[in-house]
């Protein structure tokens, strides 16, 4: 059994939208993040980092939601959420993981937490701005590669897109939000209708109607 330590709404709904639409026996353990739960010395033994989320299996625990999502979609091929083993397509859908993980989420940590980012306070507004322009450049991009395609890798669904509709709907405070690109709309509209996405939101309490069109 898989052990899924997560927080509603956190970088732990991609991987808790894996291991539902696999339909893999699994267990949700709450990390409460009010109380500053992943700071504590228990949970830093198995996440160093101290951040949300973690996936224990095997009594082996292992961090970050991109490398919880690749070794889900490897120990299940069968569900072909990740493309074979030497295709192009396979090469493609971590720069795509990449892409959403490293430009996309890093942008948007900034712009929540934009105090890491300056030691003066009268700068935090004039930071969230800023990076709202470099989330909506990322967001275009998106926007750009779903021209044609009914999902982020074509006519298939993949974990790309599961990692997608969760930084997607931490970017709809933003003033260029996802539902302001017609293609990315649309594309979320359809996986808000996702009996998987549906029931995962259910369960972590996300609202969904912001991507009804």
């Amino acid at each position: 059994m898989y052990q899924l330590y997560y927080y509603p709404n956190n970088a732990s709904l991609a991987p808790h939208l894996l291991l539902h639409y696999m339909e893999l026996e699994y267990q949700l353990l709450l990390v409460d993040r009010k109380n500053q739960a992943h700071k504590s010395q228990e949970y830093l033994k198995l996440n160093p980092a101290g951040r949300i989320s973690t996936l224990v299996y095997q009594d082996r625990p292992l961090f970050e939601s991109p490398a919880i999502c690749i070794f889900l979609c490897e120990q299940h091929p069968e569900h072909k959420l990740i493309p074979p083993l030497g295709t192009f397509e396979r090469a493609e859908f971590f720069q795509w993981l990449a892409y959403l993980n490293n430009t996309l989420q890093s942008e948007l940590m900034v712009r929540y937490y934009p105090h890491r980012h300056t030691n003066d306070e009268k700068a935090i507004p004039a930071v969230v701005e800023a990076q709202d322009e470099r989330i909506g450049e990322a967001l275009q991009v998106i926007n750009d590669q779903l021209q044609d395609k009914t999902y982020l890798l074509g006519n298939t669904i993949s974990a790309c897109d599961f990692f997608l509709f969760m930084l997607a709907q931490w970017s709809l405070p933003v003033k260029r939000n996802p539902m302001t690109f017609d293609r990315l709309a649309d594309y979320l509209a359809r996986l808000a209708k996702h009996p998987t996405v549906m029931a995962v939101c259910e369960k972590e309490n996300i609202d969904l109607t912001p991507f009804r069109r």
